[in-house]
């Protein structure tokens, strides 16, 4: 029963305790809350012998089966380890719904939830601060040193490194949410492959820069099912200049702000508030549009679009002759979905 502080985090990601059976991720960074999700769950499934199996059931999953988080908790696998379920703080991921679960005994899989930034009061909070067995995780924005080694990490991925006063405008340029902060310095990196160093001129062009916005009409059109608009933006785009990897990362980018805010949204933020945390801030004239997006994506939609930019960003990465290729199939595959997700919405 314990609540794992920021500074603190790291030392927990690292060496989990050995008699950990449930896990709260929560915090103002929903990025960072979803990395440390994922990557809590790998790490535990890695450790069982033989390894465990990794399940992230979603509210539409929970709506057909109200009883499936329980049975998967309850029950232990004949042929691997102890199962990993990934869930997210909801209606139906409840203080109701996990406390008797957590306070009846042993559960045979072991319980990794998200969620957004809780007051200290709060139920669910408690219920993991309080509990034998259970860790709260507070994830909240960067500090200046985090981000500096969030940009070390990905660029030694890449093999780049960067000059000093541009290392000092992107950390000035990042920290409000992990995942887009690495989204961003991904997106540098891809555009600056191959040379000695990333320069000033680089991050400035790059990160947050009001350019952006003529390729975010692509991953706007592919938010709202507009395939043929988004098709039409590629296409002129690539043949401007533009590199596909590079409309990749926009895309994700994107998708990244509509899960965070969709993610705030869910934890009880008014839509308007929420849209006024984005940093950079939404161009006026896009606020409408991604309303409407934010309103008929569920945040498990968003999580298999991200999962799927993910995908793309890697093949395209490891096979750029076919990276313009990769690139449209994302942008026909989201749209598609995008059209799935209005049509459910206009539905409720």
């Amino acid at each position: 029963m314990t609540a794992v502080k920021p500074q603190q985090a790291p030392a927990f990601m690292k060496a989990p305790p050995a008699d950990l059976a449930a896990v709260l991720f929560h915090g103002s960074d929903p990025g960072l809350v979803s990395e440390r999700a994922a990557a809590l769950a790998k790490s535990l499934a890695a450790r069982e012998n033989p390894p465990g199996e990794v399940l992230k059931l979603d509210e539409t999953e929970l709506d057909e089966d109200p009883a499936r988080l329980e049975t998967e908790l309850q029950t232990r696998p004949m042929f691997s380890g102890r199962r990993i379920v990934r869930a997210i703080a909801s209606r139906r991921v409840s203080t109701a719904l996990l406390k008797p679960l957590l306070t009846s005994g042993p559960l045979e899989g072991l319980l990794v939830v998200e969620a957004g930034n809780l007051k200290a009061d709060d139920s669910l909070r408690a219920l993991f601060e309080t509990q034998s067995h259970c860790y709260a995780v507070a994830c909240y924005p960067d500090s200046a040193a985090d981000i500096d080694t969030l940009i070390s990490e990905v660029l030694s991925s890449f093999s780049l490194t960067i000059e000093g006063d541009a290392r000092a405008l992107l950390q000035s340029r990042l920290g409000a949410d992990r995942a887009l902060s690495r989204a961003e310095i991904e997106k540098l990196a891809l555009f600056c492959l191959g040379r000695p160093s990333i320069t000033h001129d680089d991050v400035d062009g790059l990160v947050g820069d009001a350019a952006g916005l003529a390729l975010e009409r692509i991953a706007e059109a592919v938010a709202e099912g507009r395939t043929k608009s988004a098709i039409s933006d590629f296409g002129r785009a690539l043949a401007s200049g533009e590199n596909a990897q590079v409309i990749i990362s926009i895309v994700q980018r994107y998708f990244l702000k509509l899960h965070r805010v969709r993610s705030d949204v869910d934890a009880g933020l008014r839509l308007d508030d929420a849209l006024k945390s984005i940093r950079p801030p939404l161009f006026f004239k896009q606020k409408d549009s991604f309303s409407r997006q934010v309103r008929s994506w569920s945040r498990g939609q968003l999580d298999q679009a991200l999962k799927r930019i993910s995908e793309a960003a890697k093949a395209a990465r490891l096979t750029s002759s076919l990276e313009d290729v990769i690139a449209e199939r994302l942008i026909l595959a989201l749209a598609s979905m995008a059209a799935v997700s209005a049509a459910a919405a206009g539905g409720r």
